[in-house]
């Protein structure tokens, strides 16, 4: 596809991008062990469209490799050169980890869903037919990054296909990173002295966390700076995710030795550290880093896979149910267990099962049953695996439910909290459900309030946990000999409860990527179609039922006029597209009031066949043909409309290539009548006024309604006004029956086994 700058500009805008990337300094080498890679990744343009719903937005998918110190993002709008094309803003989406969850609308989210609003920014099309714009990000976060791209909200008008032009509004986004080579490790436990050679190249190194790591401590001391000045520099930990960015950054003056602490550190990831200088422009600094992690001893509750119990847990209960709250599949020496054995660990792991049931929809499993112990002393540890990088595009729920009984202390509150990348180890000190990088989910139950829920849309990919701890409000001396039991079911779903039943949930895929959402029906909207602000109500989806439907019966005095003027074949059409239009609108309707005798796309194929056949066979019965010519035409052009239709269902020329065609046959004989006759054809001016004006007035009414004052809005009385005003139409066009034929007579129509023929001519004998 053909993008907004040409080849050369294409070349010297990536030139560009090259220098401007490049740190101060000559060459790549800012550093004696330092060197720079720079990598370049596009993709293909996309054509834009007006929001309506998130299949609306157009999605990129990019994937930034490790040790990216630079990110940049080269981002292409254009338009197309036609008076149609107007001024336009183009709003971008940007997220690390998960396509990006916009509300472009203001509609509302479901309950117990979390939003955290995304990053944005707006590029403006108006005298210029492109732009170009770049977007700079620092040390951004390894991993999958995503791009929305959206026109504003859609106007709601429904435009036939070939009536009018849409300006094209086209979009594309290139990525370019710039990453070191060979980054320096720091090494646990082991100082690592540095160099940062000036303000504008900084120092950057990086760190390994290992699997249960409870917390972290980074120092650096022995500042010294090259012209014996104050030492000041500043030291950021972590990398920049959008839309929400929890780097950790500290700032040494003097020499005095700096140190940051943090709680739960991204387990089995690489973190990266940045050191600049904010000294003199060509004053270096000499650093000595040193980091160190505090352990944490996991305990389990299973030593190996029991295959007995992950049997059993496929007929364990779901949460809402009594059943469900009140038992518990765990062994009874595994949930006696005392209290001296869990002191000793940080964490008690819950081993899951992931089981994958289709494209975006997993279930987790729990291999002890559905119902966890929960403790006060160390956390319950659930691991929620969503790192396979196709699980970002779909619905994550976790809802928790707290067995009352099993709560011996009446005021005890259960806490749990959903992170990603590592999990929260201290809820009973802080309550506060956050870790070294990331802001997690809390949730809480109780015996008055039992059950919790909890939905993450577009979940980033990564290693999720689920934290439970008990809690009691007078200490947790209280609660050392309690245990409380919550049962949990967690799973992946493409769309939350299906849309809901005023919705479609719908996959969409962007190269090998696929993601969902849903499309709303009936004025609902949302995320998940729960937002009823401008819903219809039943009755007013029952009134636009029976509209769409009922208005289908002003066909039956067409259909009266055929018969009784002999069009016996045109009669049978129009019956024909009167009883698929009607159940076609039955089964094409939203919400609750919805009727299907066949396949959505047969009904729909068989009321625009009949619709066009209908078209086609009143127009070539006006040209009064002769009638083996008439039916051969009949039978012709509808084998090609049925062929057009097939090949482009919604293409206005599929409705106005036959119309015109018979108009030029019947002009064509029209006129061969008026030549043979020398005089106008149709004669009677009681013809052109009562009859063909008023059907051609109809006609074009019917065809102004539809192609230019239909919206989503008002459709169900605009179509039904394009139905009567054709039937009505129908009905006036037709031409009068031939005048050598009586009006029906059925004693002379229905004879019996044998028929005298009367013949008039008279018989001339030869007598010999």
């Amino acid at each position: 596809m053909a993008r907004g700058a040409g080849p050369p500009l294409r070349l010297l805008l990536l030139l560009l991008l090259q220098l401007l990337a490049l740190p101060a300094g000559r060459g790549n080498r800012t550093g004696p062990d330092s060197l720079y890679v720079s990598e370049y990744f596009s993709q293909s343009a996309q054509k834009l469209s007006f929001y309506s719903w998130y299949g609306n937005a157009k999605l990129f998918h990019f994937h930034v490799p490790e040790d990216t110190v630079l990110l940049r993002w080269l981002l292409q709008a254009s338009r197309g050169k036609g008076p149609e094309c107007t001024n336009m803003e183009i709003t971008v989406h940007f997220r690390f980890g998960a396509p990006p969850v916009i509300n472009p609308l203001g509609t509302r989210f479901p309950a117990n869903a979390t939003v955290r609003p995304s990053y944005n920014i707006s590029i403006t099309l108006s005298s210029a037919v492109q732009n170009t714009t770049f977007v700079n990000i620092t040390t951004p976060a390894a991993g999958d990054w995503f791009i929305a791209a959206h026109l504003p909200e859609a106007a709601g008008r429904i435009e036939v296909k070939g009536f009018s032009t849409p300006c094209p509004y086209m979009f594309q986004a290139d990525m370019f990173v710039l990453r070191l080579t060979e980054m320096p490790v720091l090494e646990p436990g082991v100082a690592m002295p540095q160099t940062v050679v000036s303000p504008a190249k900084p120092l950057h190194v990086k760190v390994f966390v290992p699997k249960h790591a409870a917390g972290m401590r980074f120092e650096l001391r022995s500042c010294v700076t090259s012209e014996q000045k104050a030492c000041a520099v500043r030291v950021v930990l972590g990398s920049i995710t959008l839309p929400q960015s929890f780097q950790r950054i500290i700032t040494c003056v003097g020499n005095v030795n700096c140190s940051l602490a943090l709680d739960s550190p991204p387990w089995e990831k690489w973190l990266q550290i940045m050191v600049e200088s904010l000294g003199a422009a060509n004053a270096s600094v000499s650093v000595e880093m040193l980091a160190s992690f505090t352990a944490c001893r996991p305990g389990s509750t299973s030593s190996f896979l029991n295959f007995s119990s992950l049997n059993q847990s496929q007929a364990g209960p779901r949460p809402g149910s009594t059943g469900a709250a009140g038992s518990s599949a765990l062994p009874t020496g595994e949930a006696s267990r005392n209290v001296s054995d869990q002191r000793g660990f940080c964490l008690q792991y819950q081993p899951v099962v992931r089981e994958d049931l289709d494209v975006v929809s997993v279930r987790y499993r729990l291999l002890n049953g559905p119902s966890v112990p929960v403790h006060s002393i160390s956390p319950t540890l659930l691991l929620l695996n969503l790192n396979t990088g196709m699980d970002s595009g779909g619905s994550l729920v976790v809802n928790l439910l707290l067995n009352k009984t099993s709560v011996s202390l009446a005021n005890a509150t259960v806490v749990a909290c959903v992170s990603a990348a590592s999990p929260v180890l201290s809820l009973n000190a802080t309550q506060n459900c956050s870790t070294a990088f990331f802001q997690g989910y809390p949730l809480s139950m109780s015996t008055s309030s039992a059950e919790a829920m909890l939905i993450v849309l577009y979940p980033q990919t990564d290693d999720w946990f689920l934290s439970l701890q008990l809690i009691c409000p007078k200490g947790q001396g209280e609660c050392n000999a309690a245990e409380a039991k919550v049962t949990v079911f967690a799973y992946l779903t493409p769309c939350f409860n299906d849309c809901g039943p005023y919705g479609q949930c719908s996959l969409l895929r962007r190269h090998g990527y696929l993601y969902a959402g849903c499309s709303c029906k009936a004025g609902w909207g949302g995320w998940s179609c729960t937002d009823d602000t401008k819903a219809q109500s039943v009755g007013a989806q029952n009134l636009a039922t029976l509209l769409l439907t009922l208005s289908n019966l002003m066909f039956l005095p067409a259909i009266a006029v055929a018969v009784y003027r002999y069009y016996l074949v045109e009669a049978s059409v129009y019956t024909y597209t009167m009883f698929f239009s009607t159940f076609y609108h039955a089964c094409d309707q939203p919400g609750v009031a919805v009727m299907c005798i066949m396949d959505y796309d047969t009904l729909q194929y068989c009321d625009f066949l009949g619709s066009v056949v209908s078209i086609w066979v009143t127009i070539l019965c006006m040209s009064r043909v002769k009638k083996i010519l008439k039916y051969v035409l009949f039978v012709l052009g509808t084998l090609l409309i049925a062929m057009s239709l097939q090949l482009d269902r919604r293409g206005v020329w599929n409705m106005m290539g036959p119309c015109l065609f018979a108009l030029v046959i019947m002009i064509a004989a029209w006129v061969y009548h008026g030549v043979k006759r020398r005089h106008c054809y149709p004669s009677s001016w009681k013809r052109w006024v009562f009859y063909l004006l008023p059907g051609i007035t109809l006609a074009f009414i019917a065809i102004s309604v539809y192609a230019f004052m239909e919206t989503n809005e008002n459709y169900y009385y605009t179509h039904s006004t394009w139905h009567v005003l054709v039937a009505c139409s129908v009905a006036f066009l037709l031409p009068p029956r031939d005048k050598h034929k009586k009006p029906w007579a059925w004693s002379q129509k229905l004879t019996c086994r044998y028929q005298i023929c009367q013949n008039d001519r008279e018989e001339l004998y030869a007598v010999t």
